[in-house]
């Protein structure tokens, strides 16, 4: 298996924290973020990862290297401008494998990579998506009316319920080869949409699990107090 691991956005929400340190590297407990996606790329069966790096991009790959200490092949595609959470795939397009693993840096959880790669396989989708549940309790009475102005329906402070994108997909190399170009910005919504729309298979993945999206400075207070609660689910092997 194979992943490419997007890692060059600016974290600009997690400023100052982020100013001199590169999101993915920001420690929780005695790791960073980024070397917890690794280790669990490895025990799910990874052997190479692809870095998409920009900001702070020689800081990460004076931690990492080779990958050597992880047991993982690490490589790196630098990109010159931001590119988006799709457009790094084109720049790394020649180095990527049929089916790959792709995701972001800074996410804390205890998804099954192993298994989402393998409904992937066996579905034969061009694209599989992770998604997890989402509650958003709403704090005002919701109405509906109809054209004229007239009341159908009262909810009084509902709780909105939907699934979100854990930042986690499977992609196939065929599949997506004719909806990305090379250096020219495009997120992953556009691109699964593009897919979705061709008449091409795209699989919505469930699983329970833990998932943290470590996107403001209070997610990462949260997730350094998850990961010191729940480390053996993170790293059993720890």
């Amino acid at each position: 298996m194979q992943a490419l691991i997007l890692a060059g956005g600016k974290g600009t929400r997690l400023r100052p924290y982020t100013a001199v340190l590169p999101k993915p590297l920001m420690p929780l407990g005695d790791a960073s973020i980024l070397s917890i996606i690794l280790r669990q790329l490895k025990r799910a069966g990874a052997t190479e990862v692809i870095l998409a790096v920009n900001y702070l991009h020689h800081i990460i790959q004076a931690v990492l290297g080779d990958g050597g200490p992880h047991g993982l092949k690490i490589t790196y595609s630098l990109e010159e401008r931001e590119l988006g959470t799709a457009g790094p795939i084109a720049l790394a397009f020649d180095r990527l494998d049929d089916d790959f693993l792709i995701l972001n840096g800074d996410i804390l959880t205890t998804l099954d990579f192993a298994g989402l790669f393998a409904v992937h396989r066996e579905g034969g989708q061009a694209a599989t998506i992770a998604v997890h549940p989402r509650e958003v309790p709403v704090d005002f009475g919701v109405i509906r009316t109809d054209e004229a102005g007239l009341l159908i329906d009262y909810d009084e402070k509902p709780t909105l319920r939907y699934e979100v994108s854990m930042g986690v997909n499977v992609l196939n190399k065929a599949a997506i080869a004719g909806h990305i170009e090379k250096n020219v910005r495009l997120d992953m919504p556009d691109l699964l949409m593009r897919l979705a729309r061709a008449g091409e298979k795209v699989f919505c993945r469930r699983e329970p699990c833990f998932w943290l999206d470590i996107g403001r400075i209070d997610d990462y207070n949260t997730a350094n107090q998850i990961f010191d609660s729940m480390k053996k689910d993170f790293l059993p092997e720890s």
